[in-house]
């Protein structure tokens, strides 16, 4: 039997962290963090709003993010203020959640960090996503070799999911299961793996 954990959720509002923190919370302690519902409120595009959670919530195990907002639209429709959309949410956001973490996690805790399939599979009108999944993927590697008192850190790489049907007509991939889904988190939360992309199919 593994010991309880204290797990942050970050996106615990949205599709994949309520089924997330449903999940873990029959063997775990979950805190659920959202951008207006949870236990605690943050905006990841800000470093004050994050520093602010890690006050709340206090010393924790693991960190699970499934928020990193990211525009969508036509690439001839882009501009620099959509593109910044996803550098400053799903990059910027993440990798500060981790930046101001490490000095609030426990010895051998672990990040978690949401990139997806677009990374290696851009889609029409997902460019900003693709970019900033790579880049994140890319933070993972790099942090996992700095990281210190064994504190680990991978990210899971979805398809579109199955309980967000609203993203089929962009995906022609066979969607991912929220019990895949589950178990890709849970691969990095409790297995020994560090800078690693865990893809959940």
């Amino acid at each position: 039997m593994k010991a309880k954990k204290k797990i942050v959720i970050v996106g615990a509002t949205g599709t994949m962290g309520k089924y997330l923190a449903g999940a873990f919370e029959k063997e775990h302690e979950v805190i659920r963090v959202g951008t207006k519902g949870g236990d605690f409120q943050v905006d990841i595009t800000s470093t004050e709003s994050i520093g602010t959670l890690f006050k709340n919530t206090g010393s924790f195990d693991a960190l699970i993010c499934t928020a990193g907002p990211t525009y969508v639209g036509p690439w001839k429709n882009m501009s620099d203020k959509e593109f910044r959309k996803g550098l400053e949410g799903k990059l910027m956001g993440q990798i500060n959640l981790v930046l101001i973490g490490q000095h609030h996690i426990n010895p051998k805790g672990s990040f978690t960090l949401i990139t997806g399939a677009l990374t290696h599979e851009p889609v029409m009108n997902f460019a900003n996503a693709s970019a900033a999944n790579g880049a994140v993927e890319a933070f993972v590697r790099a942090a996992a070799i700095e990281l210190k008192n064994g504190v680990r850190i991978n990210a899971v790489s979805p398809t579109v999911i199955e309980d967000s049907s609203q993203y089929f007509p962009f995906f022609q991939d066979i969607p991912v299961t929220m019990k895949q889904l589950e178990y890709g988190f849970r691969k990095s939360v409790f297995g020994a793996n560090t800078g690693q992309v865990i893809k959940p199919y």
